[in-house]
């Protein structure tokens, strides 16, 4: 008896530990509450509402093009993309089987001002930083391409192919990327749980330096644009379903111990990016592969568009 007790004290106190574990683990799974608050009545798009805070920021914006036959997934931002101080946003589009596309769209006009093939992938991001392009690349990786060569390709005529620069550089996950100032973000697009996103810093040759420490994010992380405080991460899975916009404050890389705010939007929301104070955000429910199904709950061809501080102001 006296060699069991000590063994079952011991067991005691291992069990007691291990539920411990357990309990402090289950915070950072909790559910975040969204706002769906709606008038149900009708907007300036496809579809039902998706929240009353959606409808009272955003408005229609660029068309898309080439839906026919593209998924449209990230979305950046060129400034003075052409030397002559005019500015693109890029938007990364696939099709299985078949080479992906990048459209430059004047902001100003809306109008379409070149596409350029690139090799096949989700390209789930893209990106403009130093000189360099980033793109999503095939599994989980980052390609980078020139801007000059970009440059004059969208410039030619037709769709002319560009090929990347060097090896796309491995990475944890690449299903969207995000920039600000010298800094790249990419993480993870996780249907069932948060995801991850790591920090990389960009020499001046394209390289990334990756920087220690994961960014918990939101689930279903489809897109991200960055400002000097907060993450704005689009979130989406499912064409019946709506999606999720999160203002998160930066700083915390626990995500529930991040000041945040939450709120419904329509859904299939992909890529969104920050030109000159306003969001652009991209939706691939108007493409080839869903714009025709009735599920879809809201088909939306062109961007929609918010003020930067309409989005931000929700977590000051």
């Amino acid at each position: 008896m006296s060699r069991l007790r000590p063994l079952m004290t011991a067991f005691l106190l291992t069990t007691t530990a291990l539920t411990a574990t357990v309990t402090v683990a289950l915070p950072a799974q909790a559910a975040i509450t969204c706002d769906t608050d709606t008038t149900g009545g009708s907007t300036f798009y496809d579809g039902p509402s998706a929240s009353r805070k959606y409808d009272a920021r955003f408005s229609n914006s660029a068309s898309i093009p080439n839906l026919s036959t593209h998924t449209p997934q990230g979305a950046g931002t060129w400034y003075n993309w052409d030397g002559s101080g005019k500015n693109l946003l890029l938007v990364a589009s696939y099709r299985s089987g078949a080479d992906s596309q990048i459209y430059g769209i004047d902001p100003a006009t809306g109008s379409t001002v070149g596409v350029v093939a690139i090799a096949e992938s989700h390209v789930g991001g893209i990106a403009v930083s130093k000189g360099w392009a980033f793109v999503s690349g095939a599994g989980s990786s980052i390609r980078k391409y020139s801007l000059t060569a970009l440059r004059d390709a969208l410039k030619a005529a037709g769709t002319p192919y560009l090929t990347q620069v060097g090896t796309a550089r491995d990475v944890a996950a690449a299903s969207f990327i995000g920039t600000y100032g010298d800094s790249l973000f990419a993480g993870s697009f996780n249907e069932t749980g948060r995801g991850t996103m790591y920090e990389y810093k960009i020499a001046t040759d394209g390289t990334l330096t990756t920087l220690a420490g994961a960014w918990e994010i939101p689930t279903k992380t489809q897109g991200l644009t960055v400002t000097a405080g907060h993450f704005i991460y689009s979130t989406s899975y499912g064409r019946t379903n709506r999606s999720n916009l999160y203002v998160v404050k930066r700083g915390q890389k626990d995500l529930d111990a991040a000041a945040l705010s939450c709120f419904r939007a329509p859904s299939m929301t992909e890529g969104i990016t920050e030109y000159n104070g306003t969001a652009y955000l991209v939706y691939e429910s108007a493409s080839h592969l869903y714009g025709s199904d009735p599920n879809t709950l809201n088909v939306i061809p062109r961007m929609h568009k918010a003020t930067i501080s309409s989005l931000t102001s929700l977590v000051p």
